[in-house]
């Protein structure tokens, strides 16, 4: 089996580990999960703000940007009693050994991040009741070139302030075109050229209580219909 890690002629992520098993990017100098407590932050920021899984009902289809170390989707598929899609976009995918080791933080996710790790590299990825694609490449260009739309985002790339392509309006209107009729995004940043450009691609943009020490985070019902 090849590795998604193998794909990409400089998918390279560049990582430092600091202590309890936190992976670190040396390239954009963030952290792949909060420090505070990674799992609790996703459910707070991505599954609460998205409303989930209240909404989760079969074929519900969720996008995200970035994969990293694949937490988002192990909480998706705990919570997931139906079959869901997952679509993520990832320029630097890691490898399975270092998934293992990002992996080993969360124990009660043990059982869904092997089957994770077993299926790396296949086009599709079953984990659970959720069906992972995971779309590899530059943003800008992949996200485009996607037909598909999702019925909830987790916006979840490197801050802003270091990773400032990801969230560029571009970017964030394409997120808005691929979004399916009531659809919702959810991210842990509040900035504010990151909220007017949700805003300018159709969201209905609100501004709520983040998780630990991040004081507020964003999230988004898509008020106009999609474009394209």
């Amino acid at each position: 089996m090849h590795d998604l890690a193998d794909q990409m002629p400089n998918g390279d992520p560049q990582l430092d580990w600091r202590e309890g098993g936190v992976p670190v990017s040396t390239r954009f100098d963030d952290p792949y999960f909060s420090l505070g407590g990674g799992l609790a932050e996703t459910r707070h920021v991505f599954l609460d703000g998205n409303d989930l899984p209240a909404r989760l009902v079969s074929g519900f289809h969720v996008a995200e940007l970035g994969f990293g170390t694949g937490l988002n989707l192990l909480a998706l598929a705990q919570i997931a009693t139906q079959p869901v899609r997952m679509t993520s976009f990832e320029a630097f995918p890691m490898n399975a050994a270092k998934l293992a080791q990002a992996h080993a933080a969360f124990p009660e996710l043990a059982d869904l991040a092997a089957q994770l790790r077993d299926g790396w590299g296949q086009p599709l990825i079953q984990v659970g009741q959720a069906l992972l694609e995971v779309i590899l490449g530059d943003v800008a260009d992949t996200l485009p070139a996607w037909n598909g739309r999702a019925d909830a985002w987790f916006l979840d790339g490197f801050s802003p302030a270091k990773n400032p392509q990801m969230w560029n309006d571009n970017i964030m209107a394409q997120v808005g075109a691929h979004t399916a009729a009531d659809g919702s995004f959810a991210t842990y940043t509040a900035a504010g050229h990151v909220r007017r450009a949700l805003g300018q691609a159709g969201f209905a943009v609100e501004r709520r209580s983040g998780f630990g020490s991040k004081r507020h985070m964003s999230v988004g019902r898509l008020q106009m219909p999609p474009t394209g």
